[in-house]
């Protein structure tokens, strides 16, 4: 996911412009390249509210990694079958969110999927044959959502059982950029662009005026665009399933695991999701996945305020009833089926 922001050099000291600019500062966040756009007048106000904003996504990644030890998300895991683990409020919140996502989904989304047994290896190779169902089966025992008890008095969280793992990575980049957007807004930033990794949000307007345009990349053609869209106040999330793949008699599968039947989801190839909030968008794309392309655009085509296009693995590019973006040569207008 990219967008048509132009980084600008930091000064060395500080000063007041006479127009707004667009100033721009890259981090590595949360396993993920993420990059803050702030329009200000004020070269002190925009970097001073971009380093908080980076700051932000590293506290929320130091809270809910499922990789740092000292994480809450960790802590549960660690007490899975054992005994409930009082937690903030603010996970609680994300983790009681994650869970209404899920029923609304039919468990398409589920953040004990990290229990699951890793038994495919998404090396872009030819595979002689899927594992036996039985493995398969197995492989999703301990994967079900229903099993995340919340206690509302305490605010406590039990995984029912042991060998059970919660892992917010699905939703957890999302999370970070909406918390971050909202204090960088709440410090005076009019306009910006938060981009983590894909999950983008932006609010306002660019220096120049103009709305920001979010581009969708091809994965036929890694590092090319299909289409973009020029917005603002909404968040646009993509994602690929074509980096992490193996293939078995030719057939396309990617790394994102129906959490139901231990299966690869098929079908897609890219998802990007338009709504106004980027956590939920984060989270509705694995849905999409999960889904495939019909049941997956039926999905959305029910939510109010959501749109989506979508990539399938033969290359037809889908859209929801709402979906508006504008396509290059390549990836022609009349491609897009709306239902």
């Amino acid at each position: 996911m990219t967008s048509s922001l132009a980084a600008s050099a930091q000064p060395s000291g500080p000063q007041l412009s006479a127009r707004p600019r667009n100033f721009t500062r890259g981090a590595h966040l949360m396993g993920s390249h993420f990059t803050f756009t702030a329009v200000s007048a004020d070269d002190t106000l925009a970097w001073r509210a971009i380093r908080a904003g980076i700051r932000e996504a590293r506290r929320i990644d130091r809270l809910c990694s499922y990789w740092d030890s000292t994480s809450q998300i960790t802590q549960i895991n660690r007490a899975a079958g054992i005994r409930p683990v009082v937690v903030d409020q603010e996970v609680y919140d994300l983790i009681q969110r994650t869970l209404k996502l899920s029923e609304l989904s039919g468990g398409a989304f589920d953040i004990t999927f990290a229990g699951g047994e890793k038994i495919y290896k998404f090396d872009k190779q030819e595979h002689a044959r899927l594992p036996d169902s039985a493995v398969v089966r197995a492989s999703v025992r301990r994967i079900n959502y229903h099993n995340v008890l919340l206690d509302p008095t305490t605010h406590s969280v039990l995984l029912k059982e042991k060998g059970m793992r919660m892992n917010l990575a699905g939703i957890l980049q999302g999370y970070g950029v909406r918390r971050a957007q909202a204090l960088m807004r709440q410090m005076g930033v009019a306009g910006g662009l938060i981009n983590g990794s894909g999950d983008v949000s932006c609010w306002g307007r660019q220096a120049d005026g103009s709305l920001w345009r979010i581009a969708i990349g091809d994965p036929a053609f890694p590092q090319s665009v299909s289409s973009w869209l020029t917005v603002t106040d909404v968040a646009v999330v993509t994602a690929g399933n074509y980096e992490q793949y193996f293939t078995v008699q030719g057939k396309y599968y990617g790394h994102i695991i129906d959490p139901q039947t231990g299966y690869p989801a098929t079908g897609l190839r890219s998802v990007t999701i338009i709504c106004p909030d980027v956590e939920l968008a984060d989270g509705l794309d694995e849905v999409v996945f999960v889904k495939g392309p019909d049941a997956g655009l039926a999905f959305i085509n029910r939510l109010k305020g959501v749109d989506c296009t979508l990539i399938t693995n033969d290359g037809r590019t889908l859209a929801s009833k709402g979906m508006a973006v504008n396509y290059y040569s390549t990836q022609p207008p009349a491609a897009a089926a709306k239902p």
